[in-house]
Protein backbone atom coordinates (compact mmCIF):
# COMPACT_ATOMS: atom_id res chain seq x y z
CA UNK A 1 0.00 0.00 0.00
CA UNK A 2 1.66 3.51 -1.01
CA UNK A 3 0.52 6.25 1.43
CA UNK A 4 1.98 10.15 1.79
CA UNK A 5 2.70 11.49 5.15
CA UNK A 6 4.07 14.76 6.28
CA UNK A 7 4.59 17.36 9.01
CA UNK A 8 1.91 19.66 9.60
CA UNK A 9 3.67 22.53 7.52
CA UNK A 10 4.99 20.16 4.81
CA UNK A 11 8.44 20.60 5.24
CA UNK A 12 8.89 17.02 6.00
CA UNK A 13 7.30 14.71 3.82
CA UNK A 14 7.79 11.10 2.51
CA UNK A 15 6.14 8.24 0.80
CA UNK A 16 4.96 4.58 2.62
CA UNK A 17 4.70 1.63 0.92
CA UNK A 18 3.48 -0.47 3.64
CA UNK A 19 0.63 -2.29 4.95
CA UNK A 20 -0.72 -0.92 8.21
CA UNK A 21 -3.10 -2.95 10.57
CA UNK A 22 -1.54 -2.87 13.99
CA UNK A 23 -0.45 0.18 15.43
CA UNK A 24 1.71 1.18 19.13
CA UNK A 25 0.80 3.35 21.70
CA UNK A 26 3.74 4.03 24.05
CA UNK A 27 3.62 5.46 27.51
CA UNK A 28 7.86 6.41 27.45
CA UNK A 29 8.45 10.37 28.09
CA UNK A 30 8.38 10.67 24.49
CA UNK A 31 5.75 8.88 22.73
CA UNK A 32 2.94 9.88 25.94
CA UNK A 33 3.73 13.56 25.47
CA UNK A 34 3.58 13.01 21.46
CA UNK A 35 0.45 11.15 21.37
CA UNK A 36 2.10 9.06 18.28
CA UNK A 37 0.79 6.51 16.89
CA UNK A 38 3.53 4.24 15.76
CA UNK A 39 3.92 1.83 12.81
CA UNK A 40 7.01 -0.19 12.79
CA UNK A 41 8.29 -0.82 9.34
CA UNK A 42 11.57 -1.23 7.22
CA UNK A 43 13.13 1.86 6.70
CA UNK A 44 13.45 1.11 3.32
CA UNK A 45 9.60 1.57 3.43
CA UNK A 46 9.86 5.27 3.81
CA UNK A 47 10.84 7.44 1.20
CA UNK A 48 11.97 11.05 1.87
CA UNK A 49 10.07 13.68 -0.68
CA UNK A 50 11.63 15.84 1.03
CA UNK A 51 15.67 16.20 1.64
CA UNK A 52 16.81 14.60 4.46
CA UNK A 53 17.96 17.97 6.38
CA UNK A 54 14.80 19.24 6.30
CA UNK A 55 14.45 17.48 9.72
CA UNK A 56 15.73 18.13 13.06
CA UNK A 57 16.94 15.00 15.13
CA UNK A 58 16.22 14.53 18.43
CA UNK A 59 18.07 11.51 20.69
CA UNK A 60 17.52 11.11 24.62
CA UNK A 61 17.86 8.11 27.03
CA UNK A 62 20.16 5.87 25.11
CA UNK A 63 20.64 7.16 21.99
CA UNK A 64 19.62 4.56 19.31
CA UNK A 65 16.71 5.91 18.47
CA UNK A 66 17.03 9.20 15.88
CA UNK A 67 13.76 10.98 16.21
CA UNK A 68 12.95 13.37 12.58
CA UNK A 69 10.31 16.36 13.55
CA UNK A 70 9.99 19.65 11.86
CA UNK A 71 12.22 22.83 12.75
CA UNK A 72 9.09 24.79 11.82
CA UNK A 73 6.49 23.01 13.03
CA UNK A 74 7.83 21.10 15.46
CA UNK A 75 5.47 17.69 14.35
CA UNK A 76 7.76 14.36 14.86
CA UNK A 77 5.90 12.33 11.60
CA UNK A 78 8.58 9.23 11.91
CA UNK A 79 11.79 8.14 13.85
CA UNK A 80 14.90 5.76 12.92
CA UNK A 81 16.66 3.41 14.39
CA UNK A 82 18.19 -0.59 13.89
CA UNK A 83 15.90 -3.19 15.13
CA UNK A 84 17.06 -3.99 18.30
CA UNK A 85 16.55 -8.08 17.73
CA UNK A 86 17.46 -8.21 14.24
CA UNK A 87 20.38 -4.64 13.61
CA UNK A 88 17.58 -4.08 10.36
CA UNK A 89 17.49 -0.25 9.57
CA UNK A 90 13.94 0.84 10.73
CA UNK A 91 11.49 3.36 11.07
CA UNK A 92 9.00 3.88 13.24
CA UNK A 93 6.42 6.00 11.61
CA UNK A 94 3.83 8.19 13.62
CA UNK A 95 0.25 7.16 11.98
CA UNK A 96 -1.43 10.49 12.59
CA UNK A 97 1.26 12.09 9.97
CA UNK A 98 -0.11 10.01 7.18
CA UNK A 99 -3.07 10.44 4.39
CA UNK A 100 -5.86 8.58 4.42
CA UNK A 101 -5.59 6.16 6.82
CA UNK A 102 -8.49 5.18 9.53
CA UNK A 103 -7.13 5.10 12.81
CA UNK A 104 -10.61 3.52 14.31
CA UNK A 105 -9.70 0.34 11.83
CA UNK A 106 -6.48 0.22 13.22
CA UNK A 107 -5.37 -2.87 16.27
CA UNK A 108 -4.12 -0.15 18.90
CA UNK A 109 -1.39 -2.22 20.86
CA UNK A 110 -0.34 -0.60 24.56
CA UNK A 111 3.33 -0.59 25.11
CA UNK A 112 4.67 -0.06 28.43
CA UNK A 113 7.81 1.82 27.07
CA UNK A 114 8.22 4.02 30.27
CA UNK A 115 10.08 0.40 32.14
CA UNK A 116 12.31 -0.13 29.61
Amino acid sequence: MNLSGSCHCGRVAFDLDAEIAEVYDCNCSMCRRRGGLLAFVPREALTLRTPEEAAGTYRFNKHHIAHRFCPDCGIAPYSEAADPRTGAPTAAVNVRCLEGVDLAALKVVQIDGASL
